[in-house]
């Protein structure tokens, strides 16, 4: 696995996973940049969002639970000036009939799994997880 950051003008980057796939990133425009792309710290927070969602995925598919709608809501926080982040949220919204206990089984085998987050235990980051069932208009 490879990624390249190829500075563009100011602030912006785009950063190539070398597959083909980019994305631009910069600062805001309060921080020197042009707002052209989400900072490389929100992309890490954007990065957990979106691995817990494609592993709950993977694993929702081998314990045959179906559902209609997925959304994770990743809210992180920097406590007394820390530079990283201290604290993570995490909210799995979901549409589905399963039971609240499959789910949530669900999502314990997702967080083992999923390998942006275990880099963010690692790294020491206390996370909490909340599960939130809804039906879709």
């Amino acid at each position: 696995m490879k990624a390249t950051t190829t500075w563009t003008k100011g602030m912006s980057s785009i950063i190539t996973n070398n597959r083909g796939h980019e994305i631009t990133i910069d600062l805001p425009e309060a921080k020197g940049g042009d707002d052209l792309g989400a900072t490389a710290f929100e992309v890490c927070l954007m990065s957990y969002s979106g691995c817990v969602n494609t592993i709950f995925n993977v694993v929702a598919k081998k314990m045959r639970i179906e559902f209609n709608s997925l959304i994770v809501d990743t809210i992180g926080s920097q406590k007394d000036g820390a530079p990283t982040f201290t604290d993570l949220e995490v909210e799995l919204k979901i549409d589905s009939k399963a039971s609240d206990n499959k789910i949530e089984k669900c999502l314990q085998q997702t967080l083992k799994m999923c390998p942006v987050g275990v880099l963010f235990h690692q790294a020491g980051v206390k996370t909490t997880y909340k599960i939130e069932k809804f039906q879709k208009a």
